[in-house]
C-alpha cells in the first residue's frame, strides 16, 4: 500500500487507563453507588467494565419501554456494564433469580444489594464523556470528545449530584 494511502497512526494517549475497583455494600442503592464513587474519584465520567453481585429486589427497564419492571425476591447479578458521567449513568445488567431465570435490561434506580456488588470502574484520561439529550432517541445519551493535547479533562463536581 502506498504510504499516502495509509491510515493515519492513532495517536499515542498521554495518560493509561485509570482504573477503580469498587465494592459495594448491603442496603447500598447499585447506581447511587457508582455515581458516588466515580465523583469520590473527581472523574467527570468512567465505564463500569464489569460487575458482579447480588440484588435484593432488582428494578430493570426492557428494551422499548418506558417504565420500570420490579422484580421480586433475591437475584445474582450475572453482568453489570454501562457508562457514568456527571450527568447520569447508563447501565445495562443481567440478573439471575432463585429459579434460575435471566432477565436483561437498563439498571433502573433503586436497585439495593443483598450482600455485595463488585464492579470495576475505568477513566479514560484523554476523552472527556458527558450525557446530553438527543431529540432523535429522547433520551440522555453519551457525548464522547476527544481532549486536545495539553488539555485537562474536566474535573468532576465535588459532592453528591443529582
Amino acid at each position: 500500500m502506498a504510504p499516502d494511502a495509509r491510515e493515519p497512526a492513532a495517536p499515542e494517549p498521554r495518560r493509561g487507563v485509570m482504573s477503580l475497583p469498587v465494592r459495594l455494600r448491603p442496603g447500598e442503592d447499585l447506581r447511587r453507588g457508582l455515581e458516588e464513587a466515580v465523583r469520590a474519584a473527581r472523574w467527570p465520567g468512567a465505564f463500569a467494565i464489569c460487575g458482579i453481585g447480588s440484588l435484593s429486589d432488582p428494578r430493570l427497564r426492557f428494551a422499548g419501554a418506558r417504565e420500570d419492571t420490579a422484580l421480586g425476591g433475591p437475584f445474582e447479578i450475572v453482568s453489570l456494564s454501562g457508562t457514568i458521567t456527571a450527568q447520569g449513568s447508563h447501565l445495562h445488567m443481567v440478573v439471575a433469580g432463585v429459579d434460575g431465570r435471566v432477565w436483561g435490561g437498563h439498571a433502573s434506580p433503586g436497585n439495593i444489594i443483598r450482600t455485595t456488588a463488585e464492579v470495576l470502574l475505568a477513566a479514560l484520561p484523554d476523552w472527556a464523556l458527558s450525557r446530553q439529550f438527543d431529540a432523535d432517541t429522547g433520551f440522555s445519551e453519551l457525548v464522547v470528545r476527544r481532549l486536545s493535547s495539553g488539555e485537562d479533562p474536566p474535573e468532576a463536581p465535588a459532592g453528591p449530584g443529582p
